[in-house]
């Protein structure tokens, strides 16, 4: 189990944990919800009673009513409704907002249609309904488990983005600082094997074979060279300009082609297009590039086709880098992007990190996988901000000649 199937389980049991609390809340809360319900039935009961007692024999003067009256004054939670059946008439006890008559019979509708069934009694030739509505406290423990799963989900959210935050942030600043270092270290020993090589170049001037070894050396060294200053424009801000992205996806193609197997075909557009501009900065689109297309080679095996493609959308360049490789697993497409992500047996899972932090932070672009299948390859794409359009120096020779 890698990483982020560890990282994967862990949210699962959080999870699990989450919704296992909310239903022991939920059930707590019914049996709460359910015993106050039964236990307020019971004390309307008790009033109609009292009622009851209240309507028999209302001529004799000295029966003592003293406790049915008291039951009934004592009620202060349950809205109750009486409804004279032989009279219509209708009197309200715990209604706060009731002021008239139509009142009382707009409550009593609603109590009626949320399925409120009467007590019924009968006194000295009368015929009395009682309709009742839950309390107010039966109501906030009805709705309480829902108010708990608000607070628990804006606190999960904010627990999340802010352990996300905090995460990212701590990633940047190991990325800054790793990128840095390795620019620093690599500096010194390059700067010595220039200046070896400037030395055997000096001792070597009447063996053209020896030259040409240092030829090559040297190529090696510019390669280094350009490594540590990719390196060292990480977590700075590099100076994007405006480019042809014709002319940038043609270098990182000869600079690949040259890597690759002979069985291995390149399918890119023609440098002498219409030049189309993005704002890019040269060093760090070109290592995307090389990712993206090393990538591809490693999943081909040394034969197939790259293809890079070039088109507008939505008032950006896309360019779709394809290959005919071994594809990407639907379940492992968004975290091919993630550190230490990494499907071969050597590598650091960094370089589609990389890609994504320079074209999204440094580039305020996209990147993303646009389509892949199993032995049937990968389209990866990124969109990138339009750039301004340079006239061309014939163009601006006319003008000059126009104005002159």
């Amino acid at each position: 189990m890698n990483f982020y199937q560890r990282k994967g389980a862990w949210k699962v049991y959080m999870l699990v944990a989450g919704v296992l609390t909310m239903i022991v809340v939920m059930l707590y809360t019914s049996f709460l919800a359910t015993n106050l319900r039964i236990g307020e039935r019971n004390k309307v009961e008790l009033l109609v009673k009292a009622y009851e007692d209240l309507a028999k024999d209302m001529d004799d003067v000295n029966r003592d009513v003293t406790f049915s009256s008291d039951i009934i004054e004592r009620n202060r939670t349950i809205p109750l409704i009486m409804l004279n059946e032989q009279t219509n008439e209708v009197t309200a006890q715990n209604f706060p907002n009731v002021v008239n008559e139509n009142d009382i019979w707009l409550e009593l509708e609603k109590i009626r249609k949320n399925g409120g069934q009467p007590i019924i009694f009968e006194g000295e030739g009368t015929r009395q309904s009682v309709y009742y509505k839950e309390s107010t406290l039966l109501t906030y423990i009805t709705y309480f488990p829902y108010v708990i799963l608000l607070f628990l989900l804006a606190f999960m959210g904010m627990g999340y983005l802010g352990l996300s935050s905090a995460r990212q942030a701590e990633q940047n600043r190991v990325w800054v600082g790793m990128a840095k270092e390795t620019a620093h270290q690599l500096g010194t020993p390059i700067s010595a094997i220039v200046a070896w090589i400037e030395h055997l170049r000096g001792m070597s001037e009447d063996k053209p074979d020896q030259l040409e070894i240092l030829d090559e050396l040297t190529n090696d060294v510019a390669r280094l060279d350009l490594i540590a200053d990719r390196f060292s424009k990480i977590g700075s801000a590099p100076n994007l300009e405006s480019k042809d992205i014709y002319r940038e996806l043609e270098k990182a193609k000869i600079y690949m082609q040259r890597r690759a197997s002979r069985r291995v075909k390149f399918q890119f557009p023609d440098v002498g297009s219409e030049p189309k501009y993005v704002n890019i900065n040269a060093p760090l689109f070109n290592w995307v590039m090389e990712n993206l297309l090393r990538n591809a080679l490693d999943a081909m095996d040394g034969e197939g086709l790259i293809k890079a493609e070039v088109y507008e959308d939505h008032g950006m360049v896309a360019i779709d880098v394809s290959d005919t490789g071994k594809g990407i697993p639907s379940s492992k497409q968004k975290t091919v992007f993630q550190p230490g992500f990494t499907t071969k047996k050597r590598g650091w899972g960094l370089g589609l990190s990389l890609a994504k932090r320079i074209i999204e932070e440094y580039h305020e672009g996209k990147i993303f996988v646009k389509h892949s299948e199993q032995n049937h390859g990968t389209t990866f794409t990124i969109k990138l901000p339009k750039g301004e359009e340079k006239t061309k120096p014939v163009e601006q020779l006319q003008k000059s000649k126009q104005f002159s």
